[in-house]
């Protein structure tokens, strides 16, 4: 099941801004959440420990299940950020992970001329997606358009509202906060 409680409390915790509003409150209060977050003194983590701490962050960057993630392997980031949301996000459409989720379950975009709803759908290389012809005057996505950046793999046109997958990123293009050797062995055991 996918992550829908608080994402500003989650953040703190995690030590990463997972949306907008959390990189505006985690500046007020870098500290863990809770009672005593910035007072208590905080256990070193075992490895087991730092290990899970990274595949959550791994995780909740993409608003996937535990399921959805399955074995892990050398192209696990890369199966993630070629997900539909993933590209969606990236390619400046919608300002978060869970926004663009919840745009493409809606089904504004079009994945070459064809309605998909499916946030999971693996883009692939030289795929056109594109914001629905209905869709294009909604705020949420002229704001988000008119403030993107997107990566180098990825071919926007603003005009058109229309993105294109150049070609399979590299890990260091993947602008991914997290330790994916630490997941592997975390789901290697």
């Amino acid at each position: 099941m996918n992550y829908t409680g608080p994402k500003v409390k989650l953040s703190r915790k995690l030590g990463i801004n997972l949306t907008v509003k959390a990189k505006k409150y985690s500046s007020r209060k870098p500290n863990p959440p809770g009672q005593h977050g910035a007072a208590k003194k905080r256990a070193k983590l075992s490895d087991y420990g730092r290990q899970l701490l990274e595949k959550q962050r791994l995780r909740l960057q993409y608003n996937v299940s535990e399921k959805q993630m399955g074995n892990t392997a050398e192209n696990l980031v890369l199966l993630l950020e070629t997900r539909l949301d993933a590209v969606v996000y990236r390619a400046g459409f919608a300002r978060s992970i869970y926004a663009a989720r919840q745009f493409v379950k809606h089904g504004h975009f079009l994945v070459n001329g064809r309605r998909l709803d499916v946030p999971s759908y693996q883009v692939k290389t030289s795929d056109v997606i594109q914001l629905r012809e209905k869709s294009r005057n909604l705020e949420a996505f002229q704001e988000s358009i008119r403030n993107s950046a997107p990566p180098a793999y990825l071919e926007v046109s603003k005009a058109d509202f229309s993105a294109k997958l150049l070609y399979p990123p590299k890990r260091e293009e993947i602008p991914v906060q997290c330790e994916v050797s630490l997941v592997v062995e975390y789901y290697s055991r």
